[in-house]
């Protein structure tokens, strides 16, 4: 028996297939599985043209065996077989495809896709195996012959014996390391579990023996173990049937039997697109946030098919960030693959399919948000934040897309509402959306700021997340509609001036106040917004208080301050005792200006600069 060499081309090709080409060992069976279902395949095509073959698709399938004690593992199918010659063309020149070579031949184009194209899967035996052996019979041959090889020293091919027409891979698995555990490929559990994960959808039954236990006979608490044969995969995936012929139930249990989540969805989209790219989809929309989802361990993306075979697990690229809570399938034929199936590579059809996707994912919710508003309502709950992230990220660009989609608590509806809803209700003479930012509704609804905008009739919307007002500068307008903040220095509202506070003496105080309050504020005014509160903070310039307080909680804390506007109450009888102060005790001034500073750094949530300091000065006024 001759031992033949692997072409030089073909070692080194060996020896990367094994060290570098797969990422997972396990892919090792994804790749036999593919094999044995393109050999089945290609019965399938000949009887298309073969009038004398019939094709009873119950007499075909894959089975995999293992004999843990002697540590072989065995993949057989029914397929097409492999003669001396094509054992020898096929496994001796690595990447040289026979799946591809019979498209070819046949000029395939449309219905089922042969997956081997590119003629390395098999070699990823070699990952798990110290020996290979392949005993193959071609169909219409009396023939069968064992090609077997120990790796790259080479292989050899001699004459044996097989009852019908298939191919049996047989892998003679090796022994654990100090890295590896190879154990693991002879486990029943652990078969049937990278089964399930990568070849599912194979077309054919894969079958394997698997072990059960049973109450012994005549007895009631012995039990022993028997084994029964068992179709593992599931054959015919959910996303190619009729969605006529689905119920409710059937993709809650898809969404269960996927594990994306222990809530029902609240919605699922089915796509069936034919076209320039041809691909089918099944998508979720949680209802509850995955309790990692805003940590770096969370992965979005959606499980990526080739023609019913798991290519990537989480394939990113197919959803944008802002969507990245939803679960969900593709699975296409039209997809690019790279030599190891495991990676995309940058083609067009991927693109394509990503821009449907998005697509549909906004309409879905659009018509989520206009038809069920409870529902919208709850999956808003869980991931509005991640809708605003997606306005605030990449400068704005999203906006479009996604500013329809949010949802603020009005002061007016005393619910969730639309920026679409709140445009719609304003006054004609509103120039502005105004919207007040807290920790939360109750601390926002007794905000100071908030009494000259509500005493005009005006909706003040609710922004109780950090990247609210972030998000917000992102939109800059709504339907030509400025966002204004309650705290900002012009409300645009016109209003009647004080009478106190235009007096010399007034501004003398103030600018006594300020000198006072160095470095703690760039102003001191008579407030135009105030109605029954002495005293408040207001803003000048773009940065807000409410987000100086974000950007200063965060890890790169650069202390960064907004421009603050100490506003008095010239109506209020605190105004009265300043100027009492100011005319006849400076020092009672420094002492009321710091207890009104401090009173309105607490209504903000700010921190108090001196506590201590401050409680003595309330202890002095008592005095």
């Amino acid at each position: 028996m001759e031992t033949k060499q692997f072409k030089a081309e073909s070692k080194r090709l060996l020896d990367l297939m094994i060290n570098s080409i797969y990422t997972h060992r396990e892919i090792f069976l994804r790749e036999l599985i593919s094999n044995a279902s393109d050999a089945i395949d290609k019965i399938y095509y000949k009887a298309l043209t073969d009038d004398s073959l019939s094709f009873d698709k119950d007499n075909y399938y894959i089975r995999v065996s293992c004999d843990k004690e002697n540590r072989i593992l065995k993949i057989s199918d029914t397929g097409i077989g492999m003669t001396k010659e094509e054992l020898d063309d096929h496994l001796g020149v690595i990447a040289k495809s026979g799946s591809l070579k019979f498209k070819k031949e046949n000029d395939l184009k449309d219905g089922y896709d042969i997956i081997g194209q590119f003629g390395v899967g098999f070699y990823s035996a070699f990952m798990v195996a110290d020996t290979v052996t392949v005993i193959s019979r071609a169909f219409g041959s009396d023939e069968a012959y064992k090609w077997e090889s120990k790796g790259v020293e080479g292989y050899t091919i001699e004459p044996c014996e097989r009852n019908s027409f298939g191919t049996d891979i047989i892998l003679k698995i090796k022994e654990n390391t100090e890295d590896e555990n190879f154990d693991e490929y002879l486990e029943e559990y652990r078969l049937k579990s990278i089964i399930k994960k990568y070849s599912d959808f194979i077309r054919y039954p894969i079958k394997m023996d698997v072990t059960r236990s049973r109450l012994k006979e005549g007895s009631e608490k012995e039990y022993e173990e028997y084994t029964e044969e068992q179709t593992v995969n599931s054959m015919v995936p959910i996303w190619r049937k009729n969605k006529n012929e689905l119920t409710e139930e059937d993709y809650n249990n898809f969404y269960s039997e996927k594990h994306y989540g222990f809530d029902n969805p609240v919605k699922h989209i089915h796509i069936s697109v034919d076209g320039a790219v041809s691909y089918n989809a099944i998508l979720f929309i949680p209802e509850k946030m995955p309790y990692d989802f805003y940590t770096k361990e969370y992965e979005k993306g959606l499980e990526l098919y080739s023609n019913g075979v798991l290519i990537m697990n989480k394939c990113s690229d197919l959803l944008p960030d802002y969507f990245g809570f939803v679960k969900g399938i593709v699975d296409s034929e039209d997809l690019s693959l790279n030599i190891s199936r495991e990676m995309l590579q940058h083609d067009r059809q991927l693109k394509l399919i990503a821009k449907n996707i998005k697509t549909k994912i906004k309409n879905e919710l659009e018509n989520l948000l206009k038809n069920e508003r409870d529902k919208y309502e709850e999956f808003y709950k869980s991931f509005g934040r991640q809708l605003k992230y997606g306005i605030y990220s990449d400068f704005g660009s999203n906006k479009d897309i996604l500013q329809d989609l949010l949802m603020f608590y009005s002061s007016k509806e005393k619910k969730m509402v639309t920026l679409e809803e709140y445009v719609s209700r304003m006054p004609e003479e509103q120039k502005y959306i105004y919207y007040a930012s807290g920790e939360s509704n109750e601390r926002i609804e007794k905000m100071p700021q908030t009494e000259l905008v509500l005493d005009k009739g005006y909706e003040i919307l609710y922004f109780t997340d950090d990247v609210d007002e972030f998000a917000v500068r992102m939109i800059m307008k709504y339907k030509d509609k400025e966002f204004k903040s309650v705290s900002s220095s012009d409300l645009g509202i016109e209003v009647e001036e004080k009478e106190n506070a235009d007096n010399e003496e007034s501004k003398e105080l103030f600018e006594s106040m300020k000198s006072i309050l160095s470095g703690k504020v760039k102003d001191v005014r008579a407030s135009k917004r105030l109605k029954n509160h002495p005293v408040c903070l207001s803003n000048d310039g773009e940065l807000t208080i409410e987000m100086e307080k974000v950007l200063n909680s965060m890890p790169n804390n650069q202390n960064i301050k907004a421009d603050k506007v100490l506003e008095i109450n010239v109506n209020h009888d605190v105004f009265e005792s300043l100027k009492e102060a100011y005319e006849n005790d400076k020092n009672k001034l420094n002492l009321y200006t710091d207890l009104l500073y401090n009173q309105a750094l607490l209504i903000e949530g700010l921190p108090i600069n001196d506590p201590l300091e401050f409680t003595n000065n309330i202890c002095k006024i008592m005095k």
